[in-house]
C-alpha cells in the first residue's frame, strides 16, 4: 500500500467511507475495479486494492487529489465523498477558529495543543474536554471520537454483538456518558441484528463466505450502528 508522501500541512478533507463503499457496491465493482480506474484513468500507479479497502475502513483518508479521482472512478461529484469532520484539526477547522485560540480557551499551551492535532490524540482533562466540546459545538459521538474514546468503545461494540451483550454494559457506560438503561437496550438490540443477519445469511448465502462478508461489514460500521439505535430510542 506504498503512496508518495503527502504535501506537508495539505490533509484532505473529511472522507466519508461508508459512502464510498456503498458507491463502488451498488456500481457491482470490487476494491481491485476501482483500483484499477485511479491507476489508468487519473494517473496514481501506487493504488492498488488494499489501499481501497483502507480508505473504506476509515484506516486511512484519502488526500484531496485522490478524493476527487475517486469520485471519478464511483461517478459521483467528490462533495458525495466529503462527509462530517472526525479528527480534531476537521472541528477546529470547520468552526473557522484558530488552533491559538483553542489552546487559550481550554486551557493548554499552544504547542502542546499542537501536538495533540497532530498526533490525533487528546490528553485534556476532564474540564478541559468539557471546554473542547463546548467551543468546537460536538455533539456526543463527535466528542467522543475527538477525545480517543471511539476506538475502545468500537471493540466493545464487536464483543457485546458477537457474544454475551450483558458483559459489556458497564465497560460502555464508562466510555459514553448515556442513561444505563438506554445503553442496555442498545446493545440488545444490535446484538439482536448482528445475530439474525448471521443466521439470515449463512440460511439463504449458500455458505460462510457470503456471512464473513456480511459479518465484517456490519462490524466495520458497528460505532455507526451505535449511535443510530442510539437516536431512534425514545
Amino acid at each position: 500500500m506504498r503512496r508518495p508522501p503527502a504535501l506537508p500541512n495539505q490533509p484532505g478533507p473529511p472522507f466519508d467511507n461508508l459512502t464510498a463503499r456503498r458507491l463502488r457496491v451498488a456500481l457491482g465493482m470490487g476494491p481491485e475495479h476501482v483500483a484499477y480506474g485511479l491507476r489508468v484513468s487519473y494517473g496514481l500507479p501506487y493504488v492498488a486494492p488494499d489501499l481501497v479497502v483502507a480508505w473504506e475502513r476509515g484506516a486511512v483518508c484519502p488526500t484531496s487529489p485522490e478524493l476527487t479521482a475517486l469520485a471519478g472512478v464511483l461517478w459521483c461529484s467528490p462533495g458525495e465523498l466529503i462527509g462530517r469532520p472526525r479528527t480534531l484539526r476537521e472541528h477546529r477547522v470547520s468552526r473557522g477558529i484558530a488552533p491559538e485560540d483553542v489552546a487559550r480557551a481550554v486551557g493548554l499551551e499552544l504547542l502542546v495543543y499542537l501536538g495533540m492535532e497532530e498526533h490525533d490524540e487528546w490528553h485534556g482533562t476532564d474540564r478541559q474536554s468539557t471546554a473542547l466540546a463546548e467551543l468546537l459545538e460536538l455533539n456526543l459521538p463527535d466528542f467522543v471520537a475527538v477525545t480517543g474514546r471511539e476506538k475502545r468503545l468500537a471493540e466493545c461494540l464487536r464483543g457485546a454483538v458477537g457474544t454475551r451483550w450483558q458483559a459489556y454494559v458497564r465497560q460502555v457506560a464508562r466510555i459514553v456518558p448515556l442513561d444505563r438503561h438506554l445503553v442496555e437496550d442498545t446493545l440488545q438490540e444490535l446484538h439482536r441484528q448482528y445475530q439474525g443477519q448471521m443466521v439470515s445469511t449463512l440460511s439463504w448465502g449458500g455458505g460462510t463466505a457470503d456471512a464473513g462478508e456480511a459479518g465484517r461489514e456490519f462490524l466495520d460500521d458497528i460505532v455507526e450502528r451505535f449511535w443510530e439505535t442510539v437516536g431512534r430510542r425514545p
